[in-house]
């Protein structure tokens, strides 16, 4: 009996010193990984946040709205629940960007939200190439649902993709053949 009593101990504090070590050494996280921090952890943290959290901003067409910008592009995004839909400039996504690349960028606000074909997307496009106009269309998706739902900003902040990417293309300057190219030295 006694020493059932101690094996139970000896497994109490193997168990309390498990979750110590554990935080000590945090884990990196993948794409994959961060899809589950939608829907929160528990506990008293979990219901302070939900107070502070602002009021979704929808329409009376029941959608929300957001402007996404990448390069020289710039994508006004429309939201609404529906079943997965995309339409870009009046065209379905697989027809406007034809490259699997490109649609898998738009796709990733929502795996990571973990509300695939929940939402149906309408959005305008313009500027920039293709791979400018599919970050703008990403950003704008990712801003317009947490609009929708408050809840899923932390997440999508996470991953990065409420972050406006800012990297455009260096101006070219006088004396130059591009923006730092030289010209080529001769020596005769």
């Amino acid at each position: 009996m006694a020493e059932e009593e101690n094996a139970g101990q000896a497994e109490d504090a193997a168990a309390a010193d498990a979750p110590a070590e554990a935080e000590a050494q945090p884990e990196a996280r993948t794409l994959t990984d961060l899809a589950d921090l939608g829907g929160g952890a528990g506990g008293d943290g979990a219901a302070a946040e939900a107070e502070a959290l602002p009021d979704p901003q929808i329409d009376d067409h029941g959608r929300s709205y957001a402007t996404g910008k990448r390069k020289d592009a710039i994508a006004r995004v429309w939201i609404k629940p529906g079943t997965g839909q995309i339409t870009v400039n009046s065209r379905s996504l697989e027809t406007y960007f034809a490259r699997p690349v490109l649609r898998m960028i738009i796709g990733q606000p929502f795996a990571v939200a973990g509300r695939v074909d929940q939402y149906d997307v309408i959005c305008t496009v313009k500027g920039g190439g293709l791979s400018g106009q599919a970050g703008a269309v990403r950003h704008g998706i990712s801003k317009a649902l947490t609009l929708y739902e408050p809840a899923l900003r932390k997440p999508l902040k996470q991953v990065g993709f409420l972050t406006r990417d800012s990297r455009v293309v260096e101006r070219k300057k006088y004396g130059r053949h591009k923006a730092r190219r030289s010209h080529q030295f001769s020596k005769r």
